[in-house]
């Protein structure tokens, strides 16, 4: 397993982050076995979220970590901020956000998270408010590094200044949607992915991005084709004939290196010329095990352009 170290993180960071969305103490046992066999083959980061199974995600990864005694081990990755049934928009004002963070630090049995990230954003709060506060958070010691998720590039490098200018912690990395399959809307309210943009502003910056949905929510596994039309959104999101034909571009490759289309489709997002850390979200150990393969797939430069139709 590759590692990067993220300017601003001591700790080195496995490039592949397993998600956590489906892990529960209600399904104990699947969880703590997804767990181990990610960190048994290398990786040591886990992307998990305030609003995750109503807290049961946070809270089957405080029951992992305190059975494992590996906290110093893991890289922790958490969210907050986002809508909920009682408040629908984003919840972004110290006063809510100070209530996740410590929700969240309770559920996962630790006195700290290593990177906080901003589900959502809500433009009407300055960066300036946000800033200010997540600082404060990490002077408390309860944050050791903040990032954004779903925020436009302008306001990433806004908030970047307004840190930079006052002696602030900053931003270190975002997370939005990239994949080889390019989505034609979002999948859900508030979420962004990657524009041609936001991918220039991270190549000049080298700002690290963390992807979510990086294999297309299983677009590339065999089991959409354009006669099935069965799951509405993913026929909403990415059924064109550009996305069709990365799919065909991805077995045809696949079948020359031995490598199935969503091994490929991962590889083409971990091969992008800036920092990534993809966040995949395997369901069983054997779709775990296929992204761990995926993760030492070589492409080359003209692989790249031709899986993206660029040649």
């Amino acid at each position: 397993m590759k590692y990067i170290t993220i300017p601003g993180i001591e700790k080195g960071i496995s490039q592949l982050v397993i998600g956590s969305m489906v892990f529960s103490p209600d399904d104990k046992e699947f969880s703590y076995s997804m767990l181990d066999e990610f960190f048994a083959a290398g990786g040591n980061a886990i992307d998990t979220a305030h609003g995750y199974g109503g807290g049961g995600s946070e809270m089957l990864i405080g029951m992992w970590m305190k059975a494992r005694n590996n906290r110093s081990d893991v890289f922790l990755l958490d969210k907050g901020g986002h809508p909920n049934s009682r408040v629908p928009r984003p919840r972004l004002s110290p006063e809510e956000l100070e209530r996740d963070i410590r929700e969240s630090i309770v559920r996962l049995r630790t006195d700290y998270i290593d990177l906080y990230m901003l589900h959502r954003d809500d433009p009407r709060i300055p960066v300036s408010t946000i800033i200010d506060f997540l600082n404060q958070e990490i002077g408390a010691g309860r944050l050791r590094a903040i990032g954004a998720s779903n925020w436009e590039h302008q306001r990433l490098q806004q908030a970047n200044n307004y840190a930079a200018e006052r002696g602030l912690k900053g931003f270190v990395a975002s997370s939005s949607n990239l994949s080889l399959a390019v989505p034609k809307e979002p999948m859900w309210s508030g979420v962004l992915s990657v524009s041609k943009a936001a991918w220039d502003w991270h190549l000049e910056s080298q700002f690290p991005l963390m992807p979510w949905s990086s294999q297309a929510r299983g677009f590339f596994s065999g089991n959409f084709t354009p006669d099935n039309r069965t799951d509405e959104n993913m026929v909403r999101v990415y059924y064109n004939d550009e996305n069709f034909e990365r799919l065909r571009r991805a077995e045809v490759l696949g079948e020359k290196t031995g490598h199935s289309a969503i091994q490929i489709s991962l590889a083409y997002v971990l091969h992008q010329l800036f920092p990534i850390f993809p966040i995949i979200g395997p369901g069983n150990l054997e779709e775990l095990a296929s992204s761990l393969v995926a993760s030492a797939i070589e492409l080359s430069d003209d692989d790249m352009r031709w899986l993206n139709l660029e040649n």
